[in-house]
């Protein structure tokens, strides 16, 4: 089965990313060993990740991603 490799959202920005690293990026669907989570990506490499949370399937990350910030816990350190 193929995953997407990056969900895009217009709009919600990684706050790790932006008060760790004085970036903005946005919120994409990212997948590690652990699993998927909601994180941002810089050229094409993992920067930070936001959620608290992983998900056994991409389908299930880009769900909690799109229904917004009441679906996932924001982590608040890197």
């Amino acid at each position: 089965m193929t995953h997407k490799t990056r969900t895009l959202v217009p709009g919600p920005h990684g706050e790790i990313a932006k008060q760790f690293g004085g970036v903005s990026l946005t919120l994409e669907v990212l997948r590690s060993a652990a699993g998927f989570y909601i994180g941002t990506q810089e050229d094409f490499q993992p920067y930070s990740r936001e959620s608290v949370e992983y998900w056994p399937t991409y389908e299930a990350a880009e769900a909690a991603l799109e229904a917004g910030p009441e679906a996932w816990t924001q982590r608040d350190h890197p």
